[in-house]
């Protein structure tokens, strides 16, 4: 098995508390049917700072990066339908599946 990292990009947190309990409901629910697989549930993250040769960028870029899991699968396709169950989607955000290499 590999370990393969899930980052997040979008979504959108919600302001109203009972949407806030919904989303939170979703996640737990979906970390919960991820089983074993599920390595570290990992965080969301808060604002980023791209760094560049050509210094640095308050934004975060185009796409920026809103939280990560990671989690065991046989092979990246195998992460990859993991991923495709995740809440993010619902709230129009994405999943990035990685392979974490061993060094």
């Amino acid at each position: 098995m590999s370990k393969f990292i899930f980052v997040y990009h979008g979504g959108k947190a919600p302001s109203d508390p009972a949407e806030q309990e919904r989303v939170m409901a979703a996640w737990g629910a979906w970390m919960g049917s991820l089983g074993n697989a599920l390595v570290d549930g990992g965080a969301p993250v808060g604002l980023s700072k791209t760094v560049s040769s050509a210094g640095v960028a308050d934004d975060g870029g185009s796409n920026p990066v809103s939280g990560y899991s990671i989690v065991e699968a046989a092979d990246q396709d195998a992460a990859a339908g993991m991923a495709g169950t995740c809440p993010i989607l619902d709230d129009g955000g994405s999943v990035e599946v990685a392979e974490i290499l061993s060094m």
